[in-house]
């Protein structure tokens, strides 16, 4: 099957027809109207300073508490970069995104996964721990619609864990993309709105609200960090890009991004309830929690289906996932990430009949 007819479930990002494109077209020609020397300029390490006060009011913070950067892996980096030495400790949850887990085994972290249940990081089994472990520098969360797993942490559970933080004096590294794409529900406040004792490190960013390509995320914490932080960045780049920012700029204070999101939300609140029909019809083996925002579901397997060999029938058909392995230091052999955003119903239907019949491949003995 050629791969013109994929059907893709495996990348992290909006589907074109749900990019506003004019909206991008009208800020990006106000941007360069309003401020053509702001805007072409290179500009300082710390981002936009007229995006950088919309984010610092966004969060109730001082302007002095942002830090601007080229996507929010890119302030993950920063982050990391500053506060992780080789050899300390640093919890992340089980599973967690790939790329986290990359950057921190490159600094050489001794990198301690906690589980993830439905409603966020089991904060009993990090407490237990930190009992055994004794100091821990950071620890990774991703509290809104988790990548992978789509999972969302309860507010409870954000007390708990701004109550450990403080008495253990770790950071909590609230890593936080997908926040305000939530198709139902309430939302619940940031752990860094709860925060009095200077312990969360908060990112986000734009590529989920916006577009993926104009790479522009933050990060927000202490004045002193950011300051630390913003020194590493000018000796990265000297400054993010301008031109990206300021366009973000306008689109945000025009309220283009406030129909974006509804725009995003009401198309994925959609496409799960496709997505979750269409494996209750064709996989009813199968075990997952539909979230309630974000762009994942993770999705278990009978014990016997192989990921490994799931992933190369499933290609055979035309359809790509990523495997739960690749978000877990071990185990996972029964599990995928499956992305909705990127795919369209009429696609969602299609590639869970395909990827329903990789698995009865596997159950049969039978290869593509």
């Amino acid at each position: 099957m050629g791969s013109a007819s994929t059907i893709s479930f495996a990348r992290g990002a909006p589907s074109l027809d749900i990019v506003d494109v004019d909206g991008l077209k009208a800020a990006a020609a106000h941007a360069f109207e309003n401020d053509p020397a702001g805007t072409t300029a290179y500009g300082t390490a710390v981002g936009y300073p007229p995006l950088r006060e919309w984010i610092a009011a966004k969060h109730a913070v001082d302007a002095s508490q942002v830090l601007v950067t080229n996507g929010s892996m890119q302030a993950d980096a920063f982050l990391f970069a500053t506060l992780v030495q080789p050899g300390e400790h640093v919890v992340v949850e089980r599973p967690t995104y790939d790329r986290t887990l990359l950057n921190l085994r490159n600094l050489g972290a001794d990198v301690h996964p906690v589980s993830l249940l439905t409603d966020g990081i089991d904060t009993d089994e990090l407490a237990a721990l930190l009992e055994h472990v004794g100091d821990v520098q950071l620890a990774h969360v991703i509290p809104n619609f988790q990548n992978p797993a789509g999972y969302t942490l309860a507010l409870a559970k954000r007390h708990a864990l701004l109550a450990l933080a403080k008495a253990r004096n770790f950071v909590i590294f609230e890593d936080d993309p997908y926040v305000d794409i939530r198709f139902r529900g309430e939302p619940l406040p940031t752990m860094l709105s709860l925060d009095d004792s200077g312990s969360v490190v908060y990112a986000s960013s734009f590529s989920k609200t916006v577009c993926p390509g104009v790479r522009v995320g933050y990060l927000v914490g202490p004045a002193a960090l950011v300051d630390e932080i913003r020194v590493l960045a000018t000796n990265t780049y000297i400054s993010p890009n301008m031109v990206a920012q300021s366009i973000v700029n306008e689109f945000c204070r025009s309220g283009a991004i406030d129909r974006s999101i509804a725009t995003v939300k009401a198309a994925l609140a959609e496409r799960v309830e496709v997505l979750t029909a269409a494996l209750e019809r064709e996989l009813p083996e199968a075990r997952f929690t539909p979230p309630d925002g974000g762009y994942f579901m993770w999705v278990e397997l009978p014990e016997e289906i192989d990921v490994d060999q799931l992933f190369d029938e499933a290609t055979a058909r035309g359809v790509a996932f990523v495997k739960g392995t690749d978000f877990l230091l071990e185990g996972g052999r029964n599990t995928m990430r499956l992305a909705y955003s990127g795919v369209t119903t009429d696609e969602i239907d299609e590639g869970i009949t395909r990827l329903a019949a990789a698995v009865r491949a596997i159950e049969a003995g039978a290869t593509a």
